[in-house]
């Protein structure tokens, strides 16, 4: 008798944990399919606010605003999903004296993903495409944030012709792991199945704040916030990013000999660093290795987040109209 209580015992177990499982498998498959059709419904009610060119049989996402004798392209961090979304206060600013331009990576904003390698030869092509294609006109002050730097030092090498300037903003160098002794990032596979299984979009309802850029309320716009966190749920971690990432240290394998040509002017914007490593390195000691000899090459320590245009789009802008007017006459 005690021996059939056990076996119904186990039995009752197994079923209650049975259901358990198809109880959270159900909820999961729901949820991925009301992910998946707000990503539909979002993708109509926030059409892209620039224009789309076609680089590789693929649509790419550029932005235009302003006028001038410059102009100023502005290059994305890794991982941040909403580029001209988050150049915003920076591109309204400097836009009053230059043409400003971003160009949505692929996998970025409201361009596609592409199956092309995430390498710096490809992104700096499929940059260039969409610049001439737009029939923007060179050549340009490239202001590239973090990553981006290694992609401008590439493309100021290879094709200097193109390259009036460069502006960073606190941008990652080729030589920065060597000079920290530090590795190259990765970011694991299994990560790019957060957008598509629709838990991006669970992480931007559960901690939206930290999708979101940290600066004083105002900065950025209702429907500016609003675009952001589609987007991030839409783009979060997709495979082109993840790619990005993982080819990082071959990167920097490639472009690691390089300086910025001697002649080109450079300014650069980064965080204030009080924290000095044994050896009496930190964030300025590294740029002030890079500037070259130009006279209007100049490094701005600015107190802020690695995303310094959150909160100093207004000074940066002052800097860089007079880091132009400075090298137009040098």
């Amino acid at each position: 008798m005690n021996k059939k209580v056990k076996v119904k015992k186990k039995s009752r177990l197994r079923r209650v944990v049975r259901n358990i499982l198809l109880s959270i498998l159900s909820a999961f498959v729901i949820w991925i399919i009301f992910s998946n059709v707000m990503t539909t419904y979002e993708l109509k009610k926030y059409p892209p606010i620039g224009e789309f060119v076609e680089v590789d049989g693929k649509n790419m996402h550029i932005y235009t605003k302003g006028e001038g004798d410059n102009t100023i392209v502005l290059l994305s961090g890794l991982g941040t999903t909403a580029p001209l979304l988050d150049f915003e206060p920076l591109i309204n600013e400097m836009a009053k004296n230059h043409q400003v331009v971003v160009v949505e990576p692929f996998g970025y904003g409201w361009s596609d993903t592409t199956n092309k390698e995430r390498t710096v030869e490809n992104i700096v092509e499929e940059t260039r495409a969409a610049l001439k294609k737009s029939n923007i006109q060179g050549p340009f002050i490239l202001m590239p944030h973090s990553i981006s730097g290694i992609y401008s030092m590439y493309y100021a090498n290879t094709y200097p012709e193109e390259v009036q300037a460069i502006i960073g903003i606190d941008p990652t160098l080729p030589q920065a792991l060597e000079y920290f002794n530090e590795s190259a990032p990765t970011i694991p596979n299994f990560l790019r199945y957060v957008a598509p299984t629709g838990i991006a979009r669970l992480a931007l309802y559960i901690d939206p704040e930290s999708y979101l850029p940290i600066t004083a309320e105002g900065t950025y716009s209702e429907e500016n916030i609003k675009m952001t966190k589609a987007i991030s749920a839409w783009k979060g971690y997709n495979k082109n990013v993840i790619a990005e990432a993982n080819e990082i240290k071959n990167t920097i394998d490639k472009t690691v000999a390089m300086k910025f040509p001697s002649t080109m002017p450079v300014l650069l914007f980064t965080t204030k660093d009080d924290q000095v490593t044994e050896d009496g390195k930190n964030n300025v000691t590294f740029y002030e290795t890079q500037l070259t000899p130009s006279t209007a090459s100049k490094l701005v320590p600015l107190d802020g987040h690695h995303y310094l245009h959150w909160t100093r789009s207004e000074e940066m802008s002052k800097e860089v109209n007079e880091f132009t007017t400075s090298f137009a006459t040098d």
